[in-house]
């Protein structure tokens, strides 16, 4: 569907879905500063802090596409306000929150309206510009505010929690939502829905992300409640069945939310199964990093975000062009596997940061490595998944590859901080100090995060092929 608007009215309204991407993204990366004082203020341990986390990736990454099958059919204008209005009351839970659960859940919820916005603002950014070169622009501006707006939540976040504190971080949310939803109302185009013959594959939804949950949960409690218990086995158990409904349900249903049918193409299967190694390390080391500079290094809320910005400013930069350049110049499974192999050094070299570590030497070099690895490799990430598939299914493909992305990266943070806990714990029943076991931990993760990217590099440099669709989706970037 296409809209017929004149052109200051269509980039007016691009400004107001840049907005509300930026809602979505300041969320993601201003909750990881605060999270040693989120963790110090409600009593969280390290492994339940991953839960902050978790509840919101989980619940984004599993309903992401089912938000899109949903703008489909009731219209994307009001999905996107529902999303937006989702994730404005969701924010104001989160910042009047004074128990672990109730924040917890109110992240799920905020996943909830993340992953309906960030579905459907795509697919009307689309269909507002539908010329190839303004839609090149209009992709070139959201994909910079989604890249730009990490950087403004690094400093946001410090900035809001040291001065202020963390509830903050969410309340700025209000604001912002309702200035989106207002405008939205003023310069986004109505439209109807889809014929009601479109069917939704609500179970699909629910039952994988059920089954992460439950595998996620397990996990994180591992630790406490013992990893041979009754209550580790069955829910993992119980995970395992779920995940095998959730394929069973996809291998039948009319309109699967994620076609199996894909994963028999060689570059979609290959380019899902690195983005989700590559979301184990990379999510672990936002998470864990920041704990790093907060407990061992005595970092203060604001200089942690200035510390993830020269990553997040080379990260916006690759996001302006910078990427696409190189996929052009070396190709899609050169830049893939370079990048990859750039986030790897960087969690390496993140495992060998000592106690009395500085920044210049200690934290400065792994940042820029880190920002310059995933700049690189988000792009030709994209393009390998969607490389084989027809141009209808390409953005199927995509949102495929971001839910596995997400899914990944909750499923890895929860590994790698259990595993981060669980060393730390042993050190000291050996005699080790606090610190000293605080960092051997985190050393831990850091280390098996860079093998999950070296996996992924490895994986895309050998198996990914440059197909004739290949080339073409290159030469359109």
């Amino acid at each position: 569907m296409t809209h017929n608007l004149d052109a200051r009215k269509r980039w007016l309204a691009l400004i107001v879905l840049c907005f509300g991407e930026l809602m979505i993204v300041l969320d993601t990366t201003i909750v990881n500063v605060a999270l040693p004082s989120i963790r110090t203020d409600l009593g969280f341990s390290e492994t339940s802090l991953a839960w902050v986390v978790n509840a919101y990736m989980l619940t984004f990454g599993g309903f992401m596409l089912l938000g899109g099958r949903l703008g489909d059919l009731f219209g994307h204008r009001k999905l996107f306000l529902s999303g937006i209005a989702f994730f404005t009351l969701a924010s104001l839970a989160c910042g009047i929150a004074s128990s672990q659960t109730f924040l917890v859940v109110a992240r799920a919820i905020q996943g909830l309206g993340g992953a309906v916005v960030a579905a459907v603002a795509l697919s009307l950014v689309m269909n507002l510009f539908t010329e190839p070169v303004e839609r090149a622009k209009a992709m070139g501006i959201y994909g910079f505010v989604g890249a730009g707006g990490g950087s403004i939540g690094v400093l946001l976040g410090g900035f809001l929690t040291g001065a202020l504190d963390w509830h903050w971080i969410f309340l700025v949310n209000l604001p912002l939502g309702i200035l989106v939803i207002v405008l939205s109302l003023m310069l986004l185009p109505a439209s109807k829905g889809l014929a009601t013959s479109t069917k939704l594959d609500v179970w699909g939804a629910v039952t994988v992300t059920s089954s992460l949950t439950l595998a996620v949960y397990a996990i994180v409690n591992g630790n406490q409640v013992g990893w041979l218990t009754g209550q580790t086995l069955g829910m993992l158990a119980a995970a395992l069945v779920l995940l095998g409904t959730f394929l069973r349900i996809e291998a039948k249903v009319e309109a699967p939310l994620m076609p199996l049918s894909l994963f028999r193409l060689r570059n979609v299967s290959t380019s899902n199964i690195a983005g989700i190694l590559w979301a184990a390390g990379m999510f672990a080391w936002f998470f864990l990093s920041a704990l790093y500079m907060q407990l061992v290094l005595g970092y203060t809320p604001f200089q942690i975000g200035l510390a993830f910005l020269p990553a997040n400013l080379i990260m916006a930069a690759f996001s302006l062009g910078l990427s696409a350049k190189m996929v052009l110049r070396f190709g899609i499974r050169w830049s893939l596997t370079v990048g990859l192999s750039l986030v790897a050094i960087g969690l390496f070299l993140l495992a060998r940061a000592p106690v009395n570590g500085t920044f210049v030497a200690h934290v400065l070099p792994s940042m820029l490595i880190l920002g310059f690895g995933c700049g690189i490799s988000f792009n030709p990430m994209l393009l390998a998944a969607m490389s084989d598939v027809p141009p209808d299914e390409s953005g199927l493909a995509s949102g495929v590859v971001n839910t596995a992305f997400m899914m990944g990266g909750a499923l890895g943070l929860a590994v790698l901080a259990s595993m981060s806990a669980s060393r730390t714990m042993n050190l000291l029943a050996s005699g080790s100090d606090h610190l000293a076991a605080l960092t051997g931990g985190y050393h831990s993760a850091f280390l098996m995060g860079g093998i999950f990217a070296g996996l992924a590099a490895i994986i895309s440099g050998t198996f990914l092929r440059v197909s004739a669709s290949a080339a073409n989706a290159e030469a359109m970037h």
